[in-house]
């Protein structure tokens, strides 16, 4: 199985298949709008534009399941992205990444790369640590800004903690970008 198999559901309700993006490296990405992480969609877009004709896509999936820093429609997403961060990367449908009603794709992701999050992760791991400590241990979505690097060939390569920015990932995007 690969993220290719899969499909999206667009900001306008229309189903897409996550084959269009077969044969270049995904960078996939569960957002929000009114998060501490938000200013990340800068750096994501400029990886974007400096990398797109390289053969890579960013894919961000808009999620509410964090503090409620999703709250907007799908049309207020789209224009909150555009009009605050240039976004041009497509900013698809509101999904849940965990739980009972997770989007597929994530469930898939979340298993092909559960993740490393520890001390390392700074304030972010404190306060998971003090607010929801049962979910340390699994290979559930922490927070916003969680980065899925995926291959050519649509296999996960890997996951990046909300806390590493796009700028710190860019050597490793171009590595498989040559």
């Amino acid at each position: 199985m690969t993220i290719h198999k899969f499909s999206a559901t667009s900001a306008d309700g229309s189903a897409q298949s996550l084959d269009a993006y077969a044969g270049r490296v995904a960078l996939i990405v569960n957002v929000a709008s009114k998060c501490g992480f938000t200013p990340q969609y800068e750096g994501l877009e400029a990886l974007y534009k400096e990398n797109r004709d390289r053969g890579l896509d960013i894919l961000g999936f808009p999620c509410n399941q964090f503090g409620d820093q999703e709250p907007g429609t799908d049309a207020e997403i789209q224009d909150f992205c555009s009009m605050n961060y240039g976004v041009s990367f497509p900013v698809f449908g509101k999904v849940e990444v965990n739980g009972p009603d997770a989007d597929p794709l994530f469930v898939y992701l979340r298993s092909e790369a559960p993740g490393d999050f520890g001390p390392s992760n700074g304030p972010l791991y404190d306060h998971i640590k003090a607010t929801r400590p049962e979910v340390l241990d699994t290979d559930e979505v922490k927070w916003n800004f969680t980065k899925f690097l995926v291959g050519r060939d649509g296999n996960v390569i890997r996951r990046f903690e909300p806390t590493v920015t796009p700028e710190q990932i860019k050597s490793e995007i171009a590595g498989l970008l040559d």
